[in-house]
C-alpha cells in the first residue's frame, strides 16, 4: 500500500492520494490536504468537512454533493464555490475519506 509523508508523519494513501485509513485524519492534516489543492479553509469549509466525517461514521460511505445539500444543508452552489470544479472529490480528499461512489 502506498504511503506519503504529510505533516511529519507517514500516511497511507491510494494511487490518487486519498487517505486509505480515515482514522489517520485530523484537522491539522486537513489543513495540509487543503493547501495541497490550493484551498484555504474557512468556517464554511469546516462545516462541510465535519458533516462529511460525521456522516461517513454513520453511513459507511462518503456523502455525495446531493446528500451534503439535502442532509448537510449546504447548497450545491455553495459547495462549488468552496471546492471549485470537482467539489465531491475535493471535499472527500480534504476530509480524509474515499471518493464518493460514481465520482470520476
Amino acid at each position: 500500500m502506498p504511503t506519503t509523508i504529510m505533516n511529519g508523519r507517514e500516511i497511507p494513501v491510494d494511487a490518487e492520494g486519498f487517505l486509505t485509513d480515515p482514522s489517520a485524519w485530523d484537522e491539522d492534516l486537513a489543513t495540509v490536504l487543503a493547501a495541497n489543492i490550493g484551498i484555504e479553509l474557512t468556517d464554511e469549509h469546516w462545516k462541510v468537512l465535519r458533516f462529511l466525517r460525521e456522516d461517513y461514521a454513520t453511513q459507511g460511505e462518503t456523502a455525495t454533493t446531493r446528500r451534503v445539500q439535502s442532509v448537510g444543508g449546504v447548497p450545491t452552489k455553495t459547495q462549488f464555490q468552496l471546492f471549485p470544479k470537482k467539489p465531491a472529490k475535493k471535499m472527500a480528499y480534504i476530509a480524509g475519506l474515499p471518493k464518493p461512489r460514481g465520482c470520476v
